[in-house]
């Protein structure tokens, strides 16, 4: 599928900002952990701690579903801010013709403007490339997050291959310009972090 990459010149657009709800499952970090050594022990990278294969196995499952969730709320705020990048270029006269389409917002995910890339280091989320993909992949094909017993545990446990089959196919599904950060800023915030700044200028104004 055929893309654009020809330049838009020096002209600088403000985008939406891409706002990000918390996850919330109440999920401690020591079951997190508890999880990640359950997928070391199962393939023989560090001893087994007592625990039976069908145990190790049921906490390795368990954590997999934990990671496609997270995932799957994030690609609903992703999809969400690329649903208004769409509006805002379609009501932008100089970029009719520049066949921005959803699939070119997500391009801008992959290389963000530095103040967004810091951010997310900052929030400790380096890998960020892999997890908006799949994020984003993940909600090509669920509309609401899918329980438990839907899954295979072939899917469980390698979803993010197939999250990232899923993104390679939505991102060749329609020609799309390339968006350069160069030409394209938008801002990052937590959805709690943003509530407060809207307050603070409602304050201001008022």
């Amino acid at each position: 599928m055929s893309t654009r990459t020809t330049s838009l010149g020096d002209t600088v657009w403000d985008l939406p900002p891409l706002i990000l709800h918390p996850f919330n499952e109440r999920v401690p970090p020591s079951t997190l952990l508890e999880n990640s050594k359950a997928a070391l022990m199962l393939s023989g990278l560090i001893p087994t701690d007592g625990s039976d294969p069908d145990e190790l196995t049921r906490r390795l499952l368990t954590g997999r579903y934990g990671e496609i969730r997270m995932l799957y709320f994030l690609g609903k705020d992703v999809f969400r801010w690329i649903e208004q990048g769409v509006d805002w270029a379609a009501r932008t006269p100089e970029l009719e013709n520049a066949d921005i389409q959803r699939q070119s917002f997500a391009t801008l995910l992959a290389a963000p403007p530095p103040n967004v890339r810091e951010k997310l280091i900052r929030w400790g989320v380096s890998d960020y490339v892999s997890i908006f993909s799949r994020a984003i992949g993940l909600n090509c094909i669920f509309s609401e997050p899918p329980p438990f017993p839907m899954l295979s545990e072939e899917f469980l446990r390698n979803y993010h291959r197939y999250a990232d089959f899923l993104y390679q196919c939505y991102m060749e599904s329609q020609p799309h310009r390339i968006l350069a950060a160069a030409n394209f800023r938008f801002d990052l915030y937590a959805s709690g972090e943003y509530s407060k700044l809207l307050e603070s200028e409602w304050e201001t104004n008022g």
